[in-house]
């Protein structure tokens, strides 16, 4: 694996600080569940998949300090498991997570505090596990789409970094990559944070895959000079009609794709799915600290003083998407029926 964002090893879970990327390679060592709802709290690890990785990965890790009784036990679990659901509030992934935790905990709390060890440590690992191979999934349906000599557009970072490894948007990347597909790929820099500028361009970058760094609003020049083929991007949570949340400035790219007959695709986990919504509307929008905006690297870029609005998502209508690569499968318009048709069948 060329990018490794996440490491567990004897109980105890190491994340890499994206913070720092890409001029710094710093590993954070998470002791306590604090400590790891922080990391999620200010993006130290950042991206669906790699969150609710984390989560699971913080609750095995706690459950190791809980009292051995099962009222205890059950109690602190959580405890643990509320603080890190409180954390980020748009990923669905990160719910799904600490779900599949919480049954997992239940099953064996009244076991030995060896066998609850065991168990809950064998649930996160196959949380990460199972991540991984849905992203190769993702890549094998996906990679396919992508046709050479394309120009390939993506925004944020849905790569490596965004999961447990290998990546969604980045997975089809790097699937087509594996498979000789010769393509430019264009990472969009993604204000307020520059996680493409930062992110993706490194990991594209360090595994030898051709990148070319554009500004947020250079989308629309490229596709009227026919430079982009094709978008692919990754989603936080996805509303049973096909409504995707993704990072914020991905609706404006839907519009100017949509505009110059450019397709659009989504590609997620169908971990990813909110099978309670029926549409983009009851999706909830993290709003984030108005420094992110007004700063940059330490530095003031906006007048004192100014009112700032930092919305982390928008909603990219179905009627937008091209398709929706799964771990499953390619969806495609209606999504209702063809996401409910893909989870039926996993």
């Amino acid at each position: 694996m060329g990018v490794e964002p996440i490491r567990w090893k004897e109980g105890r879970l190491s994340l890499l600080d994206q913070r720092l990327l890409p001029w710094e390679e710093r590993w954070i060592a998470c002791r306590t569940p604090e400590e790891v709802a922080e990391a999620i709290r200010t993006l130290a690890v950042r991206g669906a998949p790699a969150i609710g990785v984390a989560a699971a990965f913080g609750l095995a890790s706690a459950a190791r300090d809980l009292p051995a009784a099962p009222e205890g036990f059950r109690e602190g679990f959580r405890r643990v498991a509320d603080l890190l659901a409180s954390t980020r509030p748009t990923a669905v992934n990160l719910f799904w997570a600490i779900d599949r935790m919480q049954r997992r905990a239940l099953a064996v709390e009244g076991h030995s505090r060896d066998e609850r060890e065991r168990a809950l440590d064998a649930e996160a690992e196959a949380i990460r596990d199972g991540d991984l191979e849905s992203c190769r999934a993702i890549g094998r349906f996906g990679g396919p789409l992508v046709r050479d000599g394309e120009g390939i557009l993506t925004h944020c970072n849905a790569g490596a970094l965004a999961t447990a490894g290998y990546g969604t948007a980045l997975g089809v990347i790097r699937a087509a990559h594996e498979a000789g597909t010769r393509m430019r790929v264009f990472a969009r820099e993604t204000r307020p944070l520059l996680q493409g500028a930062r992110l993706t361009t490194w990991e594209l970058l360090r595994e030898g895959i051709e990148v070319t760094l554009v500004t947020d609003s250079m989308a629309a020049h490229l596709m009227a000079r026919g430079m982009v083929h094709r978008v692919v991007v990754g989603a936080d949570r996805i509303a049973s009609n096909g409504d995707t949340a993704n990072k914020i400035g991905t609706y404006g790219l839907a519009i100017v794709a949509h505009h110059h007959g450019v397709p659009f695709h989504v590609a997620a986990p169908l971990s990813t799915l909110d099978p309670t919504l029926a549409d983009g509307r009851g999706i909830p929008i993290e709003e984030r600290d108005p420094s992110e905006v007004t700063t940059f690297a330490g530095r003031a870029v906006a007048a004192p003083g100014v009112r700032v609005f930092n919305p982390a998502f928008d909603v990219t209508p179905s009627g937008l998407i091209t398709s929706i690569v799964t771990d499953r499968g390619v969806a495609e318009p209606p999504f209702r029926e063809s996401l409910q048709r893909l989870a039926a069948e996993a």
